[in-house]
């Protein structure tokens, strides 16, 4: 009930879900013995009552339970009671066994810590190269990136929109060992401020002249005007060759790869959304949630993607 409810119900909601719970069983209870019918016997020509009701010429008869069926109701009623005394249900009694979800989970987790833990301090021991060489660690890697990291960057690691393809060469915080076991273990946070202020006709230019560095489809002419604002706002981040800045996080401008790009958008389309609303990228840290044995294997893993093919 403390996920539910929080950590305790009120005075007057613990009392209503105790007088719900208990009355549903009890008038169950009632509604049993009192349909019993025990005194119900046929008459001397074998006759038994009827309920009155009748269907297509049959008629229901009043007959009683069936002993084994009426046992098997009282069974449920005595279990009710029962579960509700050892365990959580009646408001906020926490039942005598003194149970829950959470301390359930916490042993549960407390159990495979203490099976798994050696065969991660094994693994923690090697390293990461020589370690994304090992299919049996491999495997157990890919599994901890499916349950944790997958949700944002795909269960073949090739990303989507915003979030990063990990199995190519373009990375915006470097791709050594190091690097991204500091990405794992810390989190990132990317900020590409806003440029409105720029006018439309300063952020058409940058567009057309970021498309040239891709050797996209642009217009000459304002790619030329473009470049010269370029260097003046952009390239203290992307570098004056637009090749990026992997301590910022900057992206390379050159390289054809498009972290925000819809599908069905234009590259183009994506460039000013991008110059107008600016971006706010933000990956968490990891390392309070699997711990610093499976970051190195994680680790190992995203490094595998890229140099074990």
């Amino acid at each position: 009930m403390s996920n539910l409810w929080g950590d305790s119900l009120s005075g007057f909601w613990s009392v209503w879900i105790i007088v719900i719970s208990l009355g549903t069983i009890g008038l169950s209870a009632w509604f049993l013995l009192s349909n019993r019918h025990t005194d119900k016997q046929p008459d001397a020509d074998g006759n038994v009552a009827t309920t009155g009701h009748a269907a297509d010429g049959i008629e229901e008869y009043d007959n009683a339970l069936p002993k084994w069926w009426f046992q098997l109701f009282v069974g449920t009623v005595i279990f009710a009671l029962g579960y509700l005394v050892l365990y959580p249900g009646l408001g906020n009694f926490q039942g005598v066994l003194g149970w829950s979800q959470e301390s359930q989970w916490e042993q549960e987790v407390a159990q495979a810590e203490e099976r798994f833990a050696p065969i991660f301090e094994k693994y923690q021991e090697v390293p990461i190269p020589e370690l994304a060489k090992d299919d049996d660690a491999m495997q157990v890697a890919e599994r901890i990136f499916l349950n944790n990291c997958a949700v944002c960057h795909g269960s073949n690691a090739t990303g989507g929109y915003g979030f990063p393809n990990l199995t190519d060469d373009d990375w915006l915080y470097g791709s050594e060992p190091k690097d991204i076991v500091a990405t794992i273990t810390n989190g990132r946070n990317g900020l590409m401020p806003s440029w409105q202020q720029l006018g439309e006709d300063n952020i058409e230019n940058l567009t057309q002249y970021v498309l040239s560095l891709s050797a996209e489809d642009h217009d000459e002419a304002r790619a030329e005007k473009g470049e010269s604002t370029f260097m003046s706002v952009c390239a203290a981040c992307h570098g004056p060759d637009a090749t990026g800045n992997q301590a910022l996080g900057a992206p390379n401008l050159t390289d054809d790869v498009w972290l925000y790009l819809k599908p069905g958008q234009s590259i183009s389309d994506s460039i000013r959304q991008t110059l107008h609303n600016g971006r706010n990228g933000h990956m968490p840290s990891q390392a309070a949630y699997i711990g610093e044995e499976r970051v190195h294997l994680v680790a190992a893993y995203i490094y595998s993607l890229r140099y074990n093919d």
